[in-house]
């Protein structure tokens, strides 16, 4: 059996609807947190409930746009108004952003990848962070990428996009540090998920022997790889950790 970690503690998972958000939110409910999972696809987010349920986890759904701010102060109102407290925000929710060199994406495409992986960040922290500073504590993982770490190539919106936030992550933890909250970002290589499957697409049949030579563990994430990482930062255990971007990448970034 799992430990109980999270034992009646209020998690929200934005992005829990598939891939990494989905393992990062049956892992917390596995814990004995009460999850609730955001995202803009209802109908995934139901399943990743039902996924939960079956289990014997706690989990409920509130869909959501993280690029929206109205539907973001909406859903802490929401949580507030049902559980009365946030104990940890997992922002998780993003786009793909890659295959293109930077001259070849238009304006559309920047904002569509950065309102996502950035501003949708922002503001869920902007709104996750007033509840915390009231109970005196908190944490909050950021999912970021090794595109926040290192360069990537071919993908100008997307890196630029998870440089920022960790960028936001380290700030943040600087800011809030004394008020109690501790704020880290995972940096996840290749993960094994749907939107690894677009990614692939966009770069064509040269995509695996990119992602694999860069890898010294010779092998793709899986996302419950990442999800062990979130929930390591998001515990006690790591109760002295704040403002750190751990990579969990098979070794890309030590190269």
């Amino acid at each position: 059996m799992p430990d109980k970690r999270f034992e009646d503690r209020v998690v929200l998972v934005t992005g829990g609807g598939t891939g990494i958000g989905q393992s990062i939110a049956l892992a917390f409910a596995r814990e004995g947190a009460l999850v609730v999972v955001a995202g803009r696809r209802t109908q995934e987010l139901k399943q990743t409930v039902v996924l939960a349920r079956e289990e014997g986890g706690r989990a409920d759904a509130c869909t959501v746009d993280v690029t929206d701010e109205e539907q973001v102060a909406g859903l802490m109102g929401t949580i507030l108004d049902r559980y009365g407290a946030l104990h940890v925000a997992c922002n998780n929710a993003g786009v793909p952003g890659s295959g293109r060199m930077l001259h070849e994406f238009g304006a559309e495409d920047w904002r569509r990848v950065t309102d996502t992986n950035l501003q949708g960040v922002w503001l869920s922290m902007r709104h996750q962070i007033p509840v915390m500073l009231k109970q005196g504590s908190g944490a909050v993982v950021n999912v970021a990428s090794i595109a926040g770490i290192v360069g990537y190539l071919n993908a100008a919106p997307y890196t630029a996009a998870k440089h920022g936030v960790v960028g936001l992550t380290r700030t943040a933890a600087i800011d809030y540090g004394p008020a109690g909250i501790r704020v880290n970002a995972v940096c996840p290589g290749p993960v094994l998920t749907p939107m690894l499957e677009q990614a692939r697409r966009d770069r064509g049949p040269s995509a695996d022997e990119f992602y694999l030579r860069n890898i010294p563990l010779g092998r793709l994430a899986r996302p419950e790889e990442v999800a062990s990482a979130v929930l390591w930062l998001s515990s006690d255990s790591a109760s002295y950790v704040t403002g750190q971007a751990l990579a969990v990448d098979g070794g890309w970034t030590a190269q």
